[in-house]
C-alpha cells in the first residue's frame, strides 16, 4: 500500500474514456483514492491534514464525480472537505457498491480495490450529485443520534423502575432518570442554539413545521436524514425515502409490490407524524380514507401518507413557502 505523497499504478479495472472519476474507500485510520480512468492508486491519513492532502491532490483532477460509501463518523470530516472544495462527492449505500462489486465478477476485497470498485461504479451509473451536506446539518445529526440514545436509555430506565424493590437500585435509578433528563435539556438547548445562528435552518423548519402532523422534532429528523429535500424531483425524494412501491413482476406473474431500501431512520420518523396528519391534514386524511375505501389495509394507507408528506415536503422547500390548504403535492 502506498504513503502519502507516492502514486501507484494499478491494473484492477480497464480505464474509461473520458471520465474522470475517483472512487474513495473510507477506513478508521486510512483514506484510499483511486483514479479512473488513468488506475493511480494513492493513500492518505483520515485526518484533518490527510483531507487536506487529497483534495490538493483531487482537484487539479477536476473530476466529474468523488464517489465514497457512508461509513457511519468516519466519512464525515472527508464529506465536509470535499464539500467545503466544491467537488461533486457523491456518497453511496454499501450495500449498492458491494452488489456493483459482484455484478462485476469481483469477489475480492481489500481497501485497493474497493477504492477501484467505487471510481468503476461512478463512472458507470454516474449516480446524482446530491447539494453539498452543511456542516451545521452534520452537527444537529449527531446531536440527534446521542438524544435517540438517551431516549432508549430512559425508556430501559423506565423499565426496570417497575420491578426494582430495593431502595438503593431505587434510588440509583431515579437518579440515572434525572441526570437522562439533564443530558436531553442540554442537547435540545445545543440543537436550539445552533438553529439561532443558521437562517436558512431556521426558514426550513419553519416551512416543515407549517405542514400539520410535523413538528419540530420530526422536522428536524427529516432536514438531518434528508438534507436533499427541496433539491429533489417527487419520484426521487420517494425513492431515496424507501417509499417508492417496488412493483414485482415475471412473465405471466404479478406479486405484490413492497416498499424496500432507502432510509429506514426516515421512514420511522415518519410514521408518528403520519397517524397525526391522517386526523388533522385534510389532505392526507383524504388520501387514507379513500384508500381504506378500495380495501387497501391500514399500514399500506399509512405508508401511501407517509410518501405524500415527504413529497409535499420537498415541493414546499423547493419553493421556498409555507403549507396552505391549497399546496400542491408534487
Amino acid at each position: 500500500m502506498t504513503s502519502m505523497g507516492q502514486e501507484k499504478m494499478t491494473q484492477t479495472l480497464p480505464p474509461v474514456a473520458g471520465c474522470v472519476t475517483i472512487g474513495i474507500d473510507v477506513g478508521k485510520d486510512n483514506l484510499d483514492a483511486h483514479l479512473l480512468p488513468d488506475n493511480v492508486h494513492r493513500r492518505f491519513p483520515n485526518s484533518e491534514a490527510g483531507c487536506a492532502a487529497l483534495i490538493a491532490w483531487v482537484a487539479p483532477r477536476q473530476p466529474s464525480r468523488v464517489v465514497f460509501e457512508a461509513t457511519g463518523a468516519y466519512h464525515r470530516g472527508l464529506e465536509q472537505a470535499l464539500g467545503r472544495a466544491g467537488l461533486a462527492a457523491v456518497k453511496v449505500n454499501p450495500w449498492q457498491a458491494r452488489r456493483f462489486a459482484e455484478a462485476t465478477g469481483t469477489r475480492l476485497k481489500t481497501d485497493t480495490v474497493d477504492a477501484a470498485m467505487l471510481a468503476r461504479f461512478g463512472a458507470t451509473l454516474q449516480p446524482p450529485i446530491p447539494p453539498a451536506r452543511s456542516a451545521a446539518i452534520d452537527v444537529l445529526q449527531e446531536l440527534q443520534t446521542a438524544r435517540d440514545a438517551l431516549v432508549k436509555d430512559r425508556t430501559a430506565a423506565l423499565n426496570r423502575a417497575k420491578t426494582l424493590t430495593l431502595p438503593l437500585l431505587v434510588a440509583q435509578n431515579r437518579a440515572r432518570l434525572q441526570a437522562i433528563d439533564d443530558q436531553l435539556h442540554a442537547i435540545d438547548q445545543e440543537r436550539q442554539r445552533h438553529l439561532d445562528a443558521d437562517p436558512d435552518l431556521q426558514q426550513r423548519c419553519a416551512i416543515l413545521t407549517s405542514i400539520p402532523g410535523l413538528a419540530m422534532l420530526s422536522a428536524l429528523r427529516l432536514i438531518t436524514e434528508m438534507p436533499e429535500l427541496g433539491s429533489l424531483g417527487a419520484k426521487q425524494a420517494a425513492s431515496l425515502a424507501g417509499l417508492a412501491p417496488v412493483t414485482r413482476q415475471s412473465g405471466q406473474w404479478q406479486g405484490k409490490s413492497r416498499i424496500q431500501g432507502g432510509r429506514a431512520g426516515l421512514r420511522r420518523a415518519l410514521y408518528m407524524p403520519a397517524l397525526v396528519a391522517v386526523r388533522f391534514n385534510p389532505d392526507m386524511k383524504a388520501t387514507y380514507q379513500a384508500l381504506r375505501r378500495v380495501g387497501k389495509p391500514g399500514k399500506v394507507a399509512i405508508v401511501a401518507v407517509m410518501r405524500k408528506l415527504v413529497v409535499l415536503a420537498n415541493t414546499l422547500l423547493r419553493s421556498r413557502r409555507c403549507w396552505t390548504k391549497a399546496a400542491p403535492v408534487g
